[in-house]
């Protein structure tokens, strides 16, 4: 699976925002927006909720560090700034990399690389269809789908319970790995699980048993299609 890498890109220096957008170009398969104006930048990421914010730090109206603490939990960020006073504070705030201008090209891609990680992604934007890359705490785990028997939301962290009775924590939220998985093998069931198909013993309307005894309760507004979904495949 493939898909476009959503990025915004704040800063109040023209020529900053120019180079960004450059080396997004040459990276590839980035759609970029970018904001001169902090306010309004902020007011986009509220709103569109993208993959990755470029972020200056010393700003008119509003700095950097502001911005960063209303982000949407499921936005990395990456510091780009001339100062480097604030590096222990962009640490503070989770900042996936903190980039003093003028930054070359490679320097940025690795920052870009880092994020991408951090998203469950590899190098190339691709997700590979047999396993997904979370992080938990400093570390890249690679999970197999076919180990993954439910995942629940917590507050600003999934949970993937595995076979063997392994569970891997992870800081994103449940929709972002939800695009990582394969809608055919996966389904979301409730505000707060996702459950592999494979692992589904048996349902009714208000509740499914998993493979494992785990028995997760199906939410109102998703009865309709679990049902339907459940019903076609080989549960």
């Amino acid at each position: 699976m493939e898909r476009t890498i959503r990025c915004v890109a704040i800063d109040d220096e023209p020529l900053a925002l120019e180079v960004i957008e450059k080396f997004c170009a040459r990276i590839g398969g980035i759609e970029i927006k970018m904001f001169a104006d902090s306010e309004k930048g902020l007011a986009c990421v509220l709103e569109e909720e993208p993959d990755i914010v470029f972020l200056d730090i010393e700003m008119e109206n509003m700095s950097g560090l502001e911005i960063a603490v209303r982000l949407p939990e499921s936005t990395c960020f990456i510091f780009t700034t001339a100062y480097l006073n604030y590096a222990m504070e962009g640490f503070e705030l989770d900042a996936v990399d903190y980039l003093h201008k003028p930054f070359a090209f490679s320097r940025f891609r690795t920052a870009f690389s880092k994020a991408l990680r951090r998203l469950g992604m590899t190098e190339n934007h691709k997700i590979s269809s047999g396993h997904i890359v979370v992080k938990q705490e400093y570390n890249n785990v690679s999970i197999p789908l076919q180990e993954i028997i439910y995942v629940e939301a917590m507050e600003g962290y999934v949970k993937i319970f595995r076979e063997g009775g392994v569970c891997t924590v992870s800081r994103m939220i449940l929709k972002n790995i939800g695009t990582q998985l394969p809608e055919k093998d996966f389904i979301r069931i409730h505000r707060s699980y996702i459950i592999s198909r494979s692992k589904v013993r048996s349902f009714n309307k208000r509740e499914v048993e998993l493979k494992n005894g785990q028995i997760l309760p199906i939410g109102r507004q998703y009865s309709g299609e679990v049902a339907d979904l459940l019903s076609s495949g080989n549960c």
